[in-house]
């Protein structure tokens, strides 16, 4: 059954890092969708996925993306995708929240390996 969602109508909503909002909008093994909010002033852990390449679309704000060493700008209604296996994290250096959406594939369900800094 095709199913209208939003943020306001999400499949799951759910924060990480204690600030951040996350809202699945497609779920399932082979693709993952979610619209995300990080306030001003967060980031997200140095990260890798082993099998999903990853795509980040910016709907407000500006990210900062920090991929195996090099930082990237990505500002509103740009993209960028990064590829399995990339050492990667997104920083809001802003004033403002940053929205994006990110899609997933294959899913990143149990298949996140943190690095500790």
């Amino acid at each position: 059954m095709n199913k209208v969602v939003s943020k306001y109508q999400s499949l799951k909503h759910y924060q990480w890092a204690n600030i951040c909002d996350s809202w699945n909008l497609v779920d399932n093994a082979g693709l993952s969708v979610k619209q995300e909010m990080m306030p001003a002033g967060t980031c997200e852990q140095l990260h890798y996925h082993e099998k999903s390449q990853q795509f980040f679309f910016i709907l407000a704000g500006t990210a900062t993306f920090e991929i195996e060493g090099n930082q990237i700008e990505v500002s509103t209604h740009e993209g960028l995708q990064v590829l399995a296996g990339e050492k990667h994290r997104i920083i809001n250096n802003g004033k403002t929240n940053l929205e994006f959406i990110l899609c997933s594939q294959p899913s990143i369900s149990n298949d996140r390996i943190n690095i500790e800094l």
